[in-house]
């Protein structure tokens, strides 16, 4: 027999996170390595585990992820937005309380491209009089 399972992708700066929720105990797994092995952070740790708060459903599924680009503050919110989509699919039910935590929205913040004739995005070259 097929195990249920539901999936949710989520995106964050340049990190995209396919996440697989499973029924089971808690366990989080981040590309085939603990949780606590993957994120050195625990603020980090927590901000993924926001759905599962916001829900009430710590310790009912388990989450194995795929996660890749960008650095860690980035795949951790990707992997937070995939896990609450994955939350919706599991039950829509939900929807009210992660929408209300605001962890249903993709943060569209991006890092801005270097501009010509500037040093950076914004960065202009330094100014001398003589």
């Amino acid at each position: 027999m097929a195990q249920v399972q539901y999936i949710g992708t989520g995106r964050r700066k340049s990190s995209v996170a396919r996440v697989r929720l499973v029924p089971g105990e808690g366990k989080v797994i981040v590309n085939n390595r603990e949780i606590e092995d993957y994120i050195p952070f625990a603020a980090l740790r927590e901000v993924v585990k926001q759905p599962l708060v916001a829900t009430e459903t710590v310790g009912a599924y388990d989450i194995l992820v795929n996660v890749k680009g960008g650095g860690y503050t980035g795949q951790a919110g990707a992997i937070r937005h995939g896990i609450a989509r994955a939350l919706l699919q599991a039950d829509p039910e939900f929807r009210p309380a992660l929408k209300s935590a605001g962890l249903l929205t993709r943060d569209a913040r991006m890092k801005e491209r270097k501009k010509y004739g500037l040093k950076g995005a914004r960065r202009a070259p330094q100014f001398s009089k003589r």
